[in-house]
């Protein structure tokens, strides 16, 4: 498999065994939403499609969209299976091609995997493009990594392949920035912010950390050779379970969610 010199890679399978709680834990940036029967909602970031049939199923007109041609495979699975209707495109979330076509724009645990700050200045100038600007209730609702995500896990992973000459922050190239960041970029590309919030929200991994490493830092973990890569993952563990496992050997993420809700100034 030939892998980016940055950035993550997906394996659906292991995403789905491992990440379903991405879509199970999006109840409260859903509400913010607030989808009606019939707007027409863009999910930027839609991976297997989980979350977009869940919008789907309100009666909204989604279109989901990813640039991962597995993601998008799964999607199109769930498509086929599913009793709710909604489509899926293969589209990167900095060059999206849509025009004053959807009434809002949502987006969950997906916006930090753009790299740096001139992708977000991509992806929101194409956010604003693609709402409706006539539509008073036009919106852009997200949830991503914020400041201080998974502090803990990346702390432990520069240590553990710093030796091998891996720079684990600068490949897995996330972007976990704070509220007052944010509120500049979305004021900067024409949005008005109506809230924005850090919560914290420590989180379950009922399979344990070596999954989530294998899962969410893929991208990272595929620069070594099976031997090294197993080391890098029995040494991070080692690093993390005095901070995030508990005595019965139940581990937490040290997750830290950014969500806002902004409108068309």
């Amino acid at each position: 498999m030939t892998t980016p010199a940055t950035g993550q890679t997906w394996n659906t399978e292991a995403y789905a065994a491992n990440g379903r709680f991405v879509a199970t834990l999006a109840g409260g940036v859903v509400a913010l939403l607030a989808p009606q029967a019939g707007e027409h909602i863009l999910d930027l970031g839609c991976g297997d499609g989980a979350l977009t049939e869940q919008l789907a199923a309100t009666g909204a007109i989604v279109t989901g969209v990813d640039a991962s041609p597995s993601m998008l495979a799964a999607a199109h699975e769930r498509i086929l299976r599913s009793p709710a209707s909604f489509s899926v495109d293969h589209h990167d979330a900095t060059a999206l091609p849509y025009n004053h076509q959807f009434d809002a724009v949502f987006s969950n645990a997906a916006l930090h995997w753009i790299t740096g700050i001139s992708g977000h200045q991509a992806m929101l100038s194409g956010v604003h493009r693609a709402l409706r600007s006539e539509n008073p209730q036009a919106r852009f609702v997200a949830e991503m990594g914020g400041h201080g995500n998974v502090a803990a896990i990346r702390t432990a992973l520069q240590a553990t392949l710093t030796p091998f000459h891996i720079d684990a922050e600068a490949t897995a190239a996330s972007f976990f920035p704070t509220p007052a960041l944010y509120r500049r970029l979305l004021e900067s590309a024409g949005f008005t912010v109506q809230s924005i919030e850090l919560i914290p929200r420590p989180t379950p991994l009922p399979n344990g950390m070596e999954s989530w490493l294998n899962t969410f830092r893929n991208g990272v973990l595929d620069r070594l050779n099976p031997h090294d890569r197993a080391v890098a993952v029995t040494n991070t563990i080692a690093l993390l379970e005095p901070i995030l496992c508990d005595a019965n050997g139940n581990w937490t993420a040290d997750y830290v969610r950014l969500r806002f809700h902004a409108t068309l100034r």
